[in-house]
């Protein structure tokens, strides 16, 4: 049987792995196809693409937005995206921005209170244009100012502390709209951590095509639940790992095996949509 991760990270956010290496991790366990999720970026999918063509692997072009519903932060991944796309790539240049600035500010709070850690150095640390917590932890412990990566968010990054601060967030809505208009598919990440199902029916009448019902922190009974939801609400079904390398401990690459068929799945919804665009697209210009 052939299995898929459909949730991974590299060096191009805050994972800690190459493509290579990450393909090269794909292949020791026997994956069919992998998808590259990095946080607001297609950087790292040229590269990848590459390396799971040599190494016989399908891609599936991807990324993580932050989002919001209803006053609630949503995780979208995206699917099969054209990164080319001139608004998508657009987008996410904001949301890099914003994520730069978010260092300033992490940094700066945690100068307030007499930690001699420099934005500069998690900047050097991250070498990407999409920084983000880990980094600053990565950044912490290096300059042996935190013993862990769990010190550092325990200490200064979780939600509550001093250098916690908000990301902006997108519209959910104007997220679907976005990845649709990258020719993909909009999944929600890991709804067992946002312990908010409430959101979901809202978002599959507003164009949701999909929910990832297996994740690393979804315990059986909750892929069970999510599988019911998706089912109820004519929902793709997707899962992955969430892997990030070597910055949560072990690498979480092929703890999560989503079963092919549902990639099957995807590639043919992802295909429809596209002929049917197509076909509205040759209608309207007959209609000029």
């Amino acid at each position: 049987m052939k299995y898929a991760d459909l949730h991974l990270h590299t060096q191009f956010s805050d994972g800690t792995f190459t493509p290579k290496e990450l393909v090269a991790h794909a292949v020791q366990h026997g994956l069919a196809a992998i998808a590259l999720t990095d946080h607001d970026t297609v950087e790292g999918c040229d590269e990848t693409a590459r390396e799971c063509a040599a190494a016989g692997i399908e891609f599936i072009v991807g990324t993580e937005l932050t989002a919001e519903f209803n006053d609630t932060e949503v995780h979208l991944l995206g699917y099969f995206l054209d990164p080319q796309n001139e608004r998508l790539l657009a987008e996410i240049t904001k949301f890099q921005a914003v994520r730069q600035q978010r260092i300033y500010e992490m940094v700066a709070r945690i100068n307030e209170i007499g930690v001699p850690l420099t934005a500069e150095s998690v900047f050097a640390l991250a070498n990407c244009k999409s920084p983000g917590r880990p980094h600053v932890a990565r950044a912490l412990q290096k300059a042996g100012l935190v013993k862990t990566l769990d010190d550092a968010f325990d200490r200064f990054l979780k939600r509550g502390r001093v250098a916690w601060v908000p990301k902006a967030r997108m519209s959910a809505l104007d997220s679907i709209a976005l990845i649709h208009e990258a020719g993909g598919l909009a999944v929600m990440a890991h709804p067992g951590l946002n312990r908010t199902d409430e959101i979901i029916p809202g978002l599959a009448a507003a164009g949701l095509d999909g929910l990832e019902c297996f994740h690393t922190k979804h315990t059986a009974t909750m892929s069970e639940r999510y599988l019911e939801i998706a089912d109820a609400h004519h929902l793709l079904v997707t899962g992955g790992s969430d892997c990030h390398g070597y910055s949560k401990a072990k690498p979480l690459i092929g703890s999560v095996k989503l079963p092919y068929e549902q990639v099957e799945k995807m590639t043919a919804a992802v295909q429809a949509r596209r002929r049917a665009a197509s076909t509205a697209r040759a209608e309207a210009a007959l209609a000029k």
